[in-house]
């Protein structure tokens, strides 16, 4: 009775004498596995980054925005286009007696201002904020320091520049200790970010930070002084993080005398950006993965017209097994073995050429494609079962072949 070695022997010996037509047939499922992993590569790469842009921009942190406005006629603005956040916000937040949870309290606001220095001229993006500030985003001063409380309260014309800044004003000199302009409004330059990098769509070393009486008093637009443009706080610990939500919610509901239905401001929280920005890339990959899964299936239906031709082609061989003794079980085995043969090889290399995309890609999109060890087992797994459903039906045809049927065909 022919053995497993055997037939393992014979099956690679066919495929090898019909070598071309075996490497055209796995062409399909190695695309396809390469396609797949490559996809969710891409997904999860994407989803990682943008919880990494997310968690850069402070630790435990709640976010308080305004809401969107109506207009006189009717139209609705975009969600932040409010003016509905102050300064007593902040004083309010700040209270531990009404956020017990809530560590620091950041208010900012925000403008594009343009700058020159005696050596350059630079648009940025300034910043009006408060010492607690540097906590609540988890930044550091590589030179020189962040303003104090003092020149806050006194509203001292003083900067705190990021590095991508300090690189376009000042091409020779040290930057701390110098004097820029803003908006035509000279400051002092006292101190330099170390490099953040970007978060979601702003870079965060391209900035200028100023104490917040100042940006009022000098360089806000704004016919209210007291309007900021969003409030930054910091939870006691990623524990509390959920608490101090609530509470900052309830604080605002009862301050504005609003419900959640006509709440005039947004508050989101570190964790709830990653969870939706996970669960959009999370669709996508889901998509984008079930487009390259048809490729395989179109890979499977390769192999199973392969097979049939191969099952025409050698139905004398077929037959003089038969009569010489090979049960229909075994011719069935046979040509499965075949077929798992081309979804296993096909699965190999589409793994490695899914490992040599990832490296090619990576550099050029600028973003790690994740390649997932699970993933790529279950893909191997997956190719094997490929070729071996797609052989089910020839293999099938195969074994019911009557041998002196076989033996006469030409």
């Amino acid at each position: 009775m022919m053995g497993w070695t055997e037939t393992l022997r014979t099956a690679i010996a066919a495929l090898n004498a019909r070598r071309m037509r075996s490497l055209l047939t796995m062409l399909g499922i190695l695309i396809g596995i390469a396609a797949v992993m490559l996809t969710v590569g891409l997904g999860q790469g994407a989803s990682a980054q943008i919880s990494s842009q997310i968690n850069s921009l402070g630790s435990n942190l709640i976010i308080v925005s305004p809401s969107q406005t109506t207009t006189s006629g009717g139209f609705r603005g975009g969600g932040g286009s409010a003016s509905t956040l102050t300064t007593q916000d902040a004083t309010l937040l700040a209270d531990r007696a009404v956020v017990p949870d809530v560590a620091a309290v950041a208010p900012t606001s925000t403008a594009s201002g343009s700058l020159q220095s005696a050596e350059s001229t630079w648009t940025s993006t300034v910043i009006g904020t408060v010492p607690d500030w540097l906590s609540v985003r988890a930044r550091e001063v590589s030179s020189g320091r962040f303003f104090t409380d003092a020149e806050v309260n006194s509203s001292a014309s003083v900067a705190v520049i990021g590095e991508d800044t300090a690189t376009e004003l000042f091409t020779s000199a040290n930057p701390v200790g110098q004097t820029i302009s803003i908006n035509g409004q000279a400051f002092t330059v006292i101190g330099v970010l170390a490099s953040a990098g970007s978060s979601l769509s702003s870079n965060d070393d391209d900035t200028v930070v100023v104490p917040s009486t100042t940006y009022a008093a000098r360089l806000s637009t704004s016919t209210n002084a007291n309007s900021v443009s969003s409030i930054y706080l910091e939870g006691k610990d990623a524990e509390s993080l959920s608490a101090a939500y609530q509470q900052v919610k309830t604080a605002l509901l009862a301050s504005h005398q609003v419900t959640s239905d006509n709440a005039d401001f947004t508050v989101s929280t570190q964790a709830s950006l990653v969870e939706t920005a996970t669960s959009i890339t999370g669709i996508v990959t889901l998509l984008l993965g079930g487009v390259a899964g048809i490729s395989l299936l179109v890979g499977g239906i390769g192999v199973m017209n392969i097979m049939l031709v191969s099952v025409s082609e050698r139905v004398r061989e077929i037959g003089l097994r038969k009569a010489l003794g090979a049960t229909p079980a075994i011719i069935r085995r046979q040509f499965l073995v075949e077929a798992g043969i081309l979804g296993m090889l096909g699965g190999v290399v589409g793994i490695a050429l899914g490992f040599i995309g990832a490296a090619i890609l990576t550099p050029i999109l600028g973003m790690t494609v994740v390649i997932s060890i699970p993933a790529t087992l279950l893909a191997l797994v997956v190719s094997l079962g490929i070729g071996i459903v797609a052989g089910v039906y020839p293999a099938t045809r195969a074994a019911k072949l009557a041998p002196i049927d076989a033996l006469r065909s030409e």
